[in-house]
C-alpha cells in the first residue's frame, strides 16, 4: 500500500475515534431529553382545563343531566339527620365544657336546704316551693357577689361562687332532680270551659291525674314497707290517684284468705324513685302493700346519717304513699 493511502486511513481512524462516538451519542440524548421535558413542561399550560376557551364544551342537554344529578344527590342527603347529629355533638361539647359543683359545697347548699324544710315545719307543697325559690334566689345573689368580690364569704372561693350561681340559675331543675329536691304543687281542679284563653294544659310542676280523695290519706315524700300485694316493677299506674284507687279495688275485691291492701306507694319522679334495695324504680311504679301496722320507712327528706353512708341517696324522699282503711 502506498504511505498516501496508509495516512489516508490513520486520519480516519482517529477521527472515528471511541471518545469522540460516546460524545455524539451523548450529546444526541441529552438533546432528546431536553426536547421531552420542554414538550411535557409546556403542555401542563397549553392543556384544555387550563383554558375555559379550549375546555371541552357540553351540550345544554348534558348540563341539564348534570344539573338534575346535583339536585338528586342534594336531595338524598339526610338533612334531618344530620342535623340531629349536629345537636347531639353541640350538646355533647356543652357536657364536656360544663363544670360541676365541688363535693364540699353541693353537700353545704343540701345541708341548706334541708335545714330550710325542717325549719318551715309545714308539710305544705306550695309553702316548701315558695320557700326554696326564696333561698334559690338569695343563693344566686350571694354567689355573684362573693364571684365578683363584693361580699367576703369564707366558706366559698370566687370561682366556686360563680359554678354554683350558675348551677342554681340554668341547671336548677337538672340540680333538683339530682339531689332529689321534689316538691309538687297540689292540683287545682278546673272546669275544661273556665280554662283562661291561651293557657297550657300541661304544667309540669303539678302532680298528673285527679285529684285524691280524703280515704287516701296522702303523705308526700313517705315511703312505707309492708308485704307486697301488687308487685310495683310490673305494676305501673298514670297518676297518685289510679295507684290509690288500684289499692281500694283490690282490698274490696280480694278473695278470703287474701291480703287485703291497705298501704300503696307510688313513684311519682319521671326520674325514677330512690329505694334502698337492687332495684331500679321507674316513674309510674305503684306498690300495693299490706301491714298489720304500717310503719314508715323513711319520711320527708333522708338523714345526714344515711346519706353518709349511702353516696346516691338523694335528699328527699321521692315516694308518695298513703294508709286506707280496710
Amino acid at each position: 500500500m502506498a504511505r498516501g493511502e496508509w495516512g489516508y486511513y490513520n486520519g480516519r481512524t482517529k477521527w472515528c475515534s471511541y471518545r469522540r462516538t460516546t460524545l455524539i451519542i451523548c450529546s444526541i440524548n441529552i438533546g432528546v431529553a431536553l426536547y421531552v421535558l420542554h414538550t411535557l413542561y409546556t403542555s401542563l399550560y397549553t392543556y384544555p382545563f387550563n383554558d375555559p376557551q379550549k375546555a371541552a364544551r357540553y351540550t345544554p342537554d348534558q348540563i341539564r343531566k348534570m344539573e338534575e344529578s346535583n339536585d338528586i344527590r342534594k336531595a338524598s342527603q339526610p338533612t334531618e339527620l344530620i342535623k340531629l347529629v349536629n345537636e347531639i355533638r353541640k350538646d355533647f361539647l356543652r357536657e364536656e365544657k360544663r363544670v360541676d359543683l365541688p363535693s364540699d359545697l353541693k353537700q353545704q347548699v343540701i345541708d341548706e336546704i334541708v335545714e330550710l324544710l325542717r325549719s318551715l315545719k309545714s308539710s305544705n307543697a306550695t309553702v316548701q316551693n315558695e320557700a326554696v325559690e326564696r333561698w334559690r334566689k338569695q343563693k344566686i345573689r350571694e354567689a355573684r357577689g362573693v364571684a365578683r368580690g363584693d361580699i367576703l364569704n369564707p366558706n366559698i372561693l370566687p370561682k366556686d361562687a360563680k359554678i354554683l350561681a350558675k348551677t342554681l340559675k340554668s341547671r336548677w331543675d337538672e340540680f333538683r332532680e339530682e339531689i332529689g329536691l321534689w316538691i309538687p304543687v297540689a292540683i287545682i281542679n278546673k272546669e275544661h270551659d273556665d280554662k283562661p284563653e291561651g293557657e297550657e294544659e300541661f304544667d309540669s310542676q303539678i302532680i298528673a291525674g285527679r285529684q285524691l280523695p280524703p280515704e287516701c290519706h296522702t303523705e308526700l315524700h313517705t315511703d312505707y314497707g309492708g308485704a307486697a300485694v301488687r308487685w310495683g316493677l310490673t305494676h305501673h299506674k298514670e297518676s297518685a290517684f289510679d295507684c290509690c284507687q288500684a289499692c281500694l279495688d283490690q282490698a274490696k275485691n280480694a278473695k278470703e284468705g287474701e291480703k287485703r291492701c291497705n298501704i300503696w306507694v307510688y313513684c311519682p319522679s319521671e326520674g325514677g324513685c330512690y329505694s334502698p334495695d337492687i332495684y331500679e324504680h321507674k316513674h309510674q311504679e305503684c306498690w300495693l302493700k299490706y301491714d298489720e301496722k304500717p310503719q314508715v320507712s323513711f319520711k320527708d327528706t333522708y338523714s345526714e346519717s344515711y346519706r353518709n353512708s349511702h353516696p346516691n341517696v338523694p335528699l328527699v324522699v321521692p315516694w308518695v304513699a298513703g294508709i286506707v282503711s280496710v
